[in-house]
């Protein structure tokens, strides 16, 4: 997967709880094991109407949002559903970082094996980040090395992440990159296998 050293995008405030992966992208885009295309699916019910025509109040159909990079949500993101076209579907369409108060673990987890870096940070901060973030078509820019992210209005602020998971999206590992890390390792366990089993039952 694609590293994740710093990210400097426009910002979009959806202040919505309790997002599902339902919302963020609708089973009848399920089919495919695919994770690009999936981008025009994403929040379709909410970004299209029923003619199919655009929606022009949905946030990511307006224009200072549609390059999008940064998603500022309200809480429990990503409920429901475990489907991994969530955090798919969002990268598709461009956006590689959300902050809320909290999201739910399973899409919290996705985001991490996808490349995606989610901040939850206070309920207080994300409402000033959803403020700054509207109409203000002004870039964030997030460093995850040294773990901020600089404001429109040249403010820092800090935010918390694992040690582990911080590490794997500044390496570029998914859990098949971690597993190959272990490639020498895994074939030194097979050959001593092998070696064992042939000693325990020896040919002919």
């Amino acid at each position: 997967m694609d590293k994740f050293t710093t990210l400097e995008g426009v910002a979009a405030p959806l202040k919505i709880i309790n997002v599902d992966t339902d919302m963020i992208i609708p089973k009848q885009y399920l089919k495919t094991i695919k994770r690009t295309g999936l981008g025009k699916g994403l929040f379709s019910e909410q970004r299209y109407k029923d003619d199919g025509s655009e929606n022009p109040d949905f946030v990511l159909n307006q224009p200072a949002y549609r390059n999008a990079k940064v998603l500022v949500a309200g809480d429990n993101f990503g409920c429901g559903s475990s489907r991994e076209h969530a955090p798919w579907a969002l990268l598709d369409f461009g956006i590689r970082c959300v902050i809320s108060t909290s999201f739910a673990d399973i899409f919290y987890n996705n985001c991490f094996k996808n490349g995606m870096l989610p901040i939850i940070l206070p309920a207080p901060v994300v409402d000033e980040l959803m403020q700054g973030a509207k109409g203000a078509n002004a870039p964030f820019s997030i460093d995850l090395e040294a773990q901020t992210i600089a404001t429109p209005d040249k403010r820092t602020i800090t935010f918390e992440i694992e040690p582990f998971r911080k590490d794997c999206l500044l390496s570029g590992l998914s859990d098949v990159g971690l597993t190959l890390k272990k490639d020498a390792s895994i074939k030194n366990f097979e050959q001593r296998q092998r070696q064992a089993e042939t000693w325990l039952w020896p040919a002919g």
